[in-house]
């Protein structure tokens, strides 16, 4: 019997989109394969057709593409429109990645641009196309198997209704849920209305067995924990897989999963996402956009900092007391865009024709321009590029007892942008239900945290600055 550890319950994926939270599947490992390979394969098959030779240069690149893609992402189970728009989003990243790498590296007069046109516009709708024949082809496998995987649930609680509308609802993965196993009285049972109890524990072993059952999700509380030994010992003559879903009310799982500790199973309830190659990834990332960035916007400080200098009097670079990593004090710059500079206990949030706001300053705060000195908080490692944004060392007294949860953003760097900030909440937050929806975003970044969605950030905050006219 393959016992493990499963939380179906933990969020899977962003709030527009959220995923069937499954182990890994063959659809995912095919689809880990398939866009990298397909995106490789179509420039090296255009290189051969359109020049007569691959050279050295489209191997190099073929190369970087690989790294660059692998794995791929599993769109087999979202609905067509929804994988052309991630597709296109993904593409779009890759492009502008590869452009600003051979920009800075003097690269691109190595590639035939002919070459580059046919594959940048073709690629993408090979793998649409691609993605439509995984799911003909998952829907009719699905179709000839139904029936063949059967899931039963033990424990008819709040937990146990959860997981069994989630395992109706998932996508990919169809399973035939059989119902509840439990020893409680109906009236105490919290199941759908015409839902099926099967039983007491003591017929959980003989129903899987007699008939074929392949998945059983155990949501009884930890403070069952003899009961669920039981009944574990009891089922270790049968094939079914054996899923514990952990009843932990009101917590939220960051990046949670099951660990190895010198041979003791541990379960990572709340953890940061930046530990070990993942860690070096970000930092890395970090340091070379900020150095590259500060770079290029050197003209672009100067002629700020001239223009506060001149439109009130004070100093040019406010800086604010924040809390960072791990809820570390830190202190932050940005350009001065008030007559006063606000560092107290109590620290009032900007708002619409706020009278401390210069001209000037609302310009810099309408265009975030008074932002950008935190590119060297990036370099001093106080902060990200992209992270949940820095509160007032005030504000985070009070939202932290306000709001269950708050302190769990600062497991990583606060960021110059965020996932919250280009989904709208960007400015004053002046209700404790626009904070606690802010928090949300943060914690969505935590739990789905990669380098693609940071260039994704990253993209939408440079759209943001000219078009949003929302900011003050």
């Amino acid at each position: 019997m393959r016992t493990s550890l499963l939380s179906i319950l933990e969020p899977a994926g962003f709030k527009q989109s959220v995923g069937s939270g499954a182990p890994p599947s063959g659809s995912w490992l095919v689809a880990a394969a398939l866009e990298p390979l397909l995106t490789v394969a179509t420039y090296l098959a255009l290189a051969w057709i359109m020049n007569g030779h691959v050279y050295r240069p489209d191997l190099v690149l073929a190369g970087l593409l690989f790294v660059l893609t692998f794995p791929g992402r599993n769109r087999f189970s979202s609905p067509r429109l929804e994988a052309a728009r991630g597709i296109a989003m993904s593409w779009l990243a890759l492009i502008v990645t590869l452009t600003l790498f051979g920009y800075f590296t003097s690269s691109l007069e190595y590639f035939k641009p002919k070459v580059v046109l046919a594959w940048i516009a073709l690629t993408p709708l090979l793998h649409w196309q691609a993605v439509g024949i995984g799911q003909m082809i998952i829907q009719r496998r699905e179709a000839l198997a139904k029936g063949q995987r059967r899931a039963v649930l033990v424990g008819a609680g709040p937990l146990g209704l959860t997981v069994a509308r989630a395992l109706r609802e998932q996508r990919g993965r169809q399973a035939d849920f059989m119902g509840w196993f439990d020893d409680r009285a109906g009236d105490r049972l919290q199941v759908e209305p015409g839902a099926k109890l099967l039983g007491s524990f003591n017929d959980l072993a003989p129903y899987i067995r007699d008939h074929s059952i392949k998945e059983v999700y155990i949501t009884l509380p930890l403070s069952s924990q003899p009961r669920i030994a039981e009944m574990l010992e009891n089922i270790q003559g049968t094939t079914a897989s054996v899923y514990y879903v952990p009843d932990i009310p009101g917590i939220s799982l960051v990046q949670g999963r099951l660990q190895d500790l010198n041979g003791v199973p541990v379960l990572g309830i709340c953890e940061t996402p930046f530990t070990g190659m993942n860690e070096v990834l970000k930092r890395a990332s970090d340091v070379v956009l900020a150095s590259i960035i500060l770079v290029l916007i050197a003209p672009v400080l100067l002629l700020i900092a001239i223009g506060v200098k001149l439109s009130s009097p004070g100093p040019v670079i406010f800086k604010q007391r924040r809390n960072g990593l791990d809820g570390e004090e830190i202190t932050i710059y940005k350009f001065r865009s008030m007559r006063t500079m606000d560092n107290g206990p109590v620290v009032k949030q900007a708002t619409k024709d706020d009278p401390r706001i210069t001209p000037f300053g609302a310009i810099l705060r309408r265009t975030s321009l008074d932002e950008l000195p935190q590119f060297i908080n990036v370099l001093q490692g106080r902060m990200s590029i992209v992270g949940p944004r820095p509160h007032a060392v005030a504000h985070n007294e009070l939202y932290r007892q306000a709001i269950k949860g708050y302190m769990v953003r600062h497991k990583v760097r606060p960021g110059i942008t965020g996932w919250a900030q280009v989904n709208g909440f960007r400015g004053e937050t002046e209700t404790v239900e626009k904070m606690k929806a802010r928090v949300e975003y943060d914690l969505d970044y935590l739990r789905n945290w990669s380098l693609w969605l940071d260039l994704r950030i990253i993209l939408r905050t440079i759209r943001l600055v000219f078009f949003d006219r929302g900011a003050y």
